[in-house]
């Protein structure tokens, strides 16, 4: 699949190129993004190298759909539909995102999920996005839950790491949901 270029009022989502290297590198020094996610920590120039190349190759084998979130000419963070599988009946992905420290609390994420969704269930034709965090991250949860998606259950050491494994929620969302959303048990209203 070749790269697809997303806008959305204020953002724009395209492929990481090697502009980005230092950007990548500089965002994921942040310990947040490592306590969340799976980058490499400590991270470094070569991670954000060898990360901008895996992106490419994803995207011309269609397994993963990553993008840079930009606003401006600054990133804001990063997005993409991962372990994307076709099925007759509608496939399915895993939506991940991490946010740079200075654009958190300002609606940018869930203005590029929502773009990135709109992506899965409009040119992939998938029938479900899941969504999978860490037990405890909350901001992803609350980021997770104001696109629709429903809360689904607690994995018991569900998600596996450099770290070693952690328990993960996970939630979903199809095609036909409303978007609403709804209450989760693991988060306060």
């Amino acid at each position: 699949m070749d790269p697809v270029t997303l806008h959305t009022e204020r953002l724009v989502l395209s492929i990481p190129t090697t502009a980005d290297i230092d950007a990548i590198t500089a965002a994921c020094q942040d310990p947040e993004v490592s306590r969340w996610t799976t980058v490499p920590s400590p991270y470094s120039r070569e991670n954000a190298a060898e990360f901008v190349e895996l992106v490419a190759g994803w995207w011309a084998d269609g397994v993963e759909t990553v993008w840079a979130i930009r606003e401006g000419d600054v990133l804001a963070g990063m997005i993409g539909l991962h372990r994307i599988t076709a099925h007759p009946h509608g496939g399915e992905a895993e939506i991940g995102f991490w946010g740079v420290a200075e654009f958190r609390g300002r609606g940018v994420m869930g203005e590029a999920a929502r773009a990135v969704i709109d992506f899965a269930f409009g040119e992939l034709r998938l029938a479900r996005v899941t969504w999978r965090a860490v037990v405890g991250n909350v901001p992803s949860a609350r980021t997770a839950r104001s696109l629709g998606f429903r809360y689904e259950g607690t994995l018991r050491q569900g998600l596996a790491s450099a770290r070693g494994r952690d328990d993960g929620w996970i939630a979903g969302l199809l095609a036909s949901d409303d978007r609403h959303p709804a209450p989760w048990r693991v988060l306060s209203p």
